[in-house]
């Protein structure tokens, strides 16, 4: 067994917004990180990418300012391991360099591609039984096998690769590899090409049946009429993917032995971090998006909810997978495109980054004025569709019931909670596909760092809240546990004696009633209006 006394993981949490590095002691315990942000490129169509570089750069620049701090003796760091954004796709040529931007998991172009595949058929939701006949006799089969179908809304990774083979053919041929963004970054580490078994489930053709032994199903990949030899090869979460190359080792200023292990997307990675890694233990992440998660000892599918058992990180296990598309991200929205957006009105010299940070804890002290329900305004968290409990890409955020007595108070609490009610919303499926009730719930991602959230949580599940200490590095913790593991260091099972909690928060009798009522109406809004959000925005 290795030395187990002062031994740290260069841990990389590498999200939408931006790469943060962290170093993380093989027991969980942060000793500091280093952020750096990276732009999205939107376009018409449903376009979404990042340039590669830029992630790159930022996992280097990140890196190096955290090293040259000199926390902790050089010699002690025995590996790195990368959680990073999942359902994002790089075309890479035989030498490892990126032939576009990456796709990532906010991109709908290639919805027509998938649809087509799939014979044409319309999501369930909403739709006669003879349709859902249709689509279980369409689907059946790949449900079986994989878990799950590609969403119709054209977000997962196969989506992608259909749409850069159709639309970009002279990139599609020089493509030697599609990877994962954890992928892509592990191979810039170590010059090797490889995937897991958990980042490369999104694109729908692996065999999942038997946990241990998952492998990628020939026929699957037929229908979809792409090349095997351009997907890589598998590996689990915790295998030691090699060493870092020389060159990397060198700028960075780390010993040339240094391991880089597999690791996991930001899901299976913050499920690690956050604690909850027995069967049934379930945990709630608020960052850019959202989700609800437990591991379980099943495979199962609820295809009317996009729930499903999908492989953890953790070596002979499965997970109940659920996701909502924007939490975190309707407070940014908020900040940066409504109150504080750099115009001609506001002049950016009066914006510094630290002070845009430090908006979040006023919208807190904002939020606590205003009374539990918003004085009624409800809040919809749907900025760039959904896709638990229900997949709809067509639907919108909006504000409803707004009067002349709304104040700003009422505004941001709204959103708060509306994020919320999406939450309870999932979890009532989750709990129905778990057959139990999920209590407490460890809360973790930057949202969990609010007092005031945590507690509209509480309020709104009506359920226990336990928020994890450092809830922001939850995905580094997750990641360098992860390669702890890998490295001999700890097992899973002890995850759970490493991890803090700030506060336990209790749900308020006094507030059942009013949320009772308006996450009532919070689902009818979409149900009442899901026909015109499609009608306005399907050609999106």
């Amino acid at each position: 067994m290795p030395n187990k006394e002062k031994k740290y993981i260069l841990a990389h949490d590498h999200g939408t917004s931006g790469s943060k590095a962290a170093i993380v002691s093989v027991y969980g315990e942060v000793i500091d990180f280093e952020f750096e942000e990276t732009p999205i490129y939107l376009f018409e169509g449903g376009g979404a990418e990042q340039n590669p570089d830029e992630w790159w750069n930022a996992i280097i620049t990140t890196s190096k300012r955290l090293i040259d701090k000199e926390l902790v003796p050089v010699e002690d760091i025995v590996g790195i391991c990368v959680s990073s954004q999942w359902s994002g796709t790089v075309a890479v040529d035989k030498d490892g360099n990126h032939l576009m931007n990456a796709i990532i998991w906010m991109d709908t172009r290639g919805a027509k591609y998938i649809k087509k595949k799939m014979g044409g058929l319309i999501e369930v939701s909403g739709y006669s039984i003879k349709h859902i006949l249709q689509y279980f006799l369409k689907m059946g089969g790949w449900i079986n096998i994989t878990g799950g179908a590609p969403g119709l809304a054209g977000k997962d990774p196969i989506a992608h690769i259909l749409l850069i083979k159709h639309e970009y053919p002279e990139i599609y041929e020089k493509t030697y590899k599609f990877l994962e963004c954890k992928d892509f970054i592990n191979l810039k580490f170590t010059g090797k090409f490889a995937a897991s078994y958990d980042s490369i489930q999104l694109h729908w053709v692996t065999d999942i049946r038997d946990i241990n032994n998952i492998h990628y199903h020939d026929g699957l990949i037929k229908k979809f009429k792409i090349d095997k030899d351009k997907l890589p090869p598998l590996k689990q979460a915790i295998d030691v993917l090699g060493p870092i190359k020389k060159e990397v080792a060198d700028e960075l200023g780390l010993q040339k032995d240094v391991k880089l292990v597999m690791g996991s997307p930001d899901l299976q990675s913050a499920t690690i971090g956050s604690g909850a890694v027995q069967d049934y233990e379930a945990h709630v992440y608020i960052g850019t998006s959202s989700w609800i998660i437990c591991h379980v000892p099943f495979k199962k599918t609820d295809i009317f909810h996009n729930i499903a058992s999908l492989p953890s990180a953790i070596p002979g296990k499965y997970f109940a997978a659920t996701e909502q598309e924007t939490a975190g991200a309707c407070l940014s929205f908020l900040r940066d495109n409504i109150l504080y957006h750099k115009d001609e009105l506001l002049q950016e010299e009066n914006l510094s980054d630290d002070y845009l940070h430090g908006i979040y804890k006023i919208f807190d002290k904002i939020a606590e004025t205003a009374p539990a329900g918003s004085n009624k305004l409800i809040f919809t968290p749907w900025l760039w569709g959904e896709r638990t409990p229900i997949e709809d890409h067509t639907i919108r955020a909006g504000l409803m019931n707004v009067s002349l007595k709304t104040t700003r108070a009422d505004l941001i609490r709204a959103i708060y909670e509306g994020v919320a009610y999406n939450s309870r919303w999932l979890l009532k499926y989750l709990e129905k596909f778990v057959n139990r009730k999920l209590e407490p719930l460890n809360m973790i991602g930057g949202g969990a760092n609010s007092n005031i959230w945590c507690q509209i949580y509480a309020d709104v599940l009506n359920r226990t809240i336990r928020q994890v200490k450092d809830p922001i590095q939850a995905n580094a913790r997750g990641a360098a546990f992860i390669a702890s593991v890998g490295l001999g260091y700890i097992s899973f099972e002890d995850i759970p004696k490493y991890i803090e909690y700030t506060n336990i928060y209790t749900p308020n009798p006094e507030h059942r009633q009013i949320y009772d009522e308006l996450f009532e109406e919070f689902v009818n809004i979409y149900e009442t209006n899901r026909k015109m959000y499609r009608r306005l925005n399907s050609s999106e």
